[in-house]
């Protein structure tokens, strides 16, 4: 016989490290079966509903809400026999016909950059049309109805979760009627602490926080901007054999520090801005805010991803062209390719406040190095 306790240690997961070292996160059978009960509040699902799984088990994200939650509920889930590329991917969602995937933002904007967006801009009259709002919209309903057909037709809930989603994808997602949600949460949390279904979200927002969990804004600004505190039955243990960090990590009373910038709108909605340890602090004290720069750099011409940093005082975008779309437009050579990311660079700057203003491009003709879950590990480009 075994005996399990609540409080037991379940597992030790080792967290990213986007901006460091990897932590292990020590969370309990009580963290882990407690949050996937409580997602259910958020998109109940019974045995009715069938669950595609794309993302790596060994990540919170997809063991809690893609294993454990559907688990608890009756639901079923199918696992692809090898990685899950795109041309995997659409026989088995037509075969499969699921009704939730858990995603990351990075494949949903890669399916909106390759596949919807270069239909609207093929030709100067489609590219001038779909400027304009009205027409814009349309373009984009159409288009999410033949996105529904491609995930197989009965997809209810496109959870979006472990970075932020760039504003122009979610914005033709909500303008397609395409039924994603958005969730917030850490490794440390089991991981959702916040969270919308698809009937919910709004641009650029996570939604209401989670039953049974308490969030609060840390010593917010003027704008109501601080640091995320969590409390609630989904935080870890602690880091495992690694107290001296667990005790910075938590204050006195049990509140969790998320280390991420966020606010609270009138309807009571959690946004998330980005990280502490990502914030730039300009030359005249201004904050700025990288992720936000690089939501706009990703979305023009031959961008397929980038950082902004820091290099001696002024800011600099690292850029990873999208290759695939220069080779087929032939603009391949070195010259080319660096005239297209100077003229995005002052394409940019015209949206930007002069204490953001990007002072240099540098090009990389490899992929930058990610994350099980698909984020950039941007320490290692600082």
């Amino acid at each position: 016989e075994v005996s399990i306790e609540e409080e037991d240690i379940a597992s030790i997961i080792y967290t990213s490290g986007t901006t460091g070292f990897s932590k292990g996160v020590v969370l309990t059978h009580k963290n882990l079966v407690w949050d996937a009960r409580q997602c259910h509040t958020i998109q109940p699902v019974d045995e009715t509903y069938r669950f595609l799984s794309i993302l790596p088990m060994a990540h919170t994200y997809e063991n809690t809400l893609g294993l454990l939650l559907p688990l608890m509920f009756g639901a079923q889930v199918y696992y692809l026999d090898r990685v899950p590329t795109p041309k995997l991917l659409v026989p088995a969602m037509q075969k499969i016909r699921p009704t939730v995937v858990l995603s990351v933002p990075l494949i949903i904007e890669k399916i909106y950059k390759s596949q919807v967006l270069p239909k609207f801009t093929s030709s100067k009259l489609m590219s001038k049309l779909y400027q304009f709002a009205p027409a814009r919209k349309l373009f984009n309903r159409l288009a999410g109805k033949k996105l529904m057909e491609t995930f197989g037709g009965e997809l209810k809930f496109f959870g979006i979760g472990g970075s932020k989603l760039d504003g122009t994808v979610e914005q033709f997602l909500r303008e397609a009627k395409f039924p994603y949600a958005i969730g917030y949460g850490l490794t440390e949390t089991a991981p959702m602490a916040a969270g919308s279904n698809p009937s919910q979200t709004f641009l650029q927002g996570v939604g209401p926080v989670m039953e049974g969990v308490q969030i609060k804004i840390n010593d917010p600004d003027k704008s109501g901007q601080g640091e995320i505190w969590i409390k609630g039955p989904n935080v870890m243990k602690g880091y495992y054999k690694r107290p001296e960090l667990t005790a910075e990590t938590f204050t006195e009373d049990g509140w969790f520090k998320t280390g991420d910038l966020g606010s609270f709108d009138k309807k009571n909605r959690l946004a998330i801005r980005g990280r502490i340890k990502t914030m730039i602090l300009g030359a005249s004290g201004e904050n700025i805010y990288p992720e936000e720069i690089e939501d706009h750099l990703n979305n023009l011409p031959y961008v397929c991803e980038s950082i902004v940093v820091e290099k001696e005082g002024k800011l600099t975008a690292l850029i990873y062209p999208d290759f695939e779309a220069i080779n087929a437009d032939n603009k391949n050579s070195d010259e080319a390719i660096a005239a297209i990311m100077e003229e995005n660079r002052k394409q940019i700057n015209e949206t930007l406040p002069a204490y953001s203003q990007i002072a240099k491009v540098t090009i990389y003709n490899e992929e930058f190095e990610k994350t099980p879950k698909k984020s950039i590990k941007r320490f290692l480009y600082q």
